[in-house]
């Protein structure tokens, strides 16, 4: 990924609570002659390896499992907050003109090679733990347990586990640093007068660079 000096961010908590807040990644692998791409929502494991793991699954009827062996490496791309940028929100734009549209957005990107795994066992404690991450905010969790053992177990048979030790990741932060700090704030007073839960989230990060 490109990513100029002023949009990096290698803040390993960061990095982590993005991976978090929006789990579905956007996994890519290499396959015959073309990559693969799927999407997978993904567990974060912090206690195992340097920068954590990946723990997700996928349909066992999915050939990529077959295809893509640990040996091969594979990236997974987490989509966090992004909108478009008008100019029309710079204060510089009165002033000289000299200026364009732009879209403003945090993406992470992992790298590693993956396991894949089909244990009984462990796909169900996974599907539990995946289960029970999401389910955490309803006003009545469900659980894995209120659903026949017979048919959570069919289901099960029904997939492979898949684990991706992250040997490196990147962040990019593209949330209006090359802008005059009179423009950053122009760009977070427009994105707070949109009913827009992009925008808002996206203020968010532009507004820690505007200084108080």
């Amino acid at each position: 990924m490109y990513i100029p000096q002023h949009h990096t961010e290698s803040r390993l908590d960061i990095l982590h609570a993005l991976v978090r807040a929006h789990p579905l990644g956007t996994w890519v692998v290499p396959g015959d002659g073309e990559l693969i791409a799927n999407h997978v929502p993904f567990l974060l494991d912090t206690t195992r390896g340097e920068f954590g793991t990946l723990v997700g699954h996928l349909a066992r009827a999915n050939p990529v499992w077959q295809s893509a062996p640990s040996l091969i490496p594979s990236v997974v791309a987490f989509q966090g907050a992004q909108t478009y940028i008008t100019p029309s929100w710079y204060p510089s734009k009165q002033e000289h003109g000299r200026t364009v549209p732009t879209w403003n957005y945090a993406v992470v990107h992992v790298h590693g090679r993956p396991t894949f795994i089909e244990e009984h066992d462990w796909l169900y404690d996974h599907v539990c733990r995946l289960t029970d991450a999401h389910e955490v905010m309803q006003a009545t969790p469900w659980q894995v347990a209120d659903a026949p053992a017979d048919f959570i177990a069919a289901l099960i048979r029904a997939i492979v586990g898949v684990e991706i030790p992250i040997q490196r990741i990147e962040g990019k932060w593209k949330t209006s640093q090359n802008r005059p700090e009179r423009d950053r704030q122009g760009v977070v007073a427009g994105l707070l007068g949109k009913d827009d839960t992009q925008a808002v989230a996206m203020a968010a990060l532009v507004q820690q660079s505007v200084v108080p």
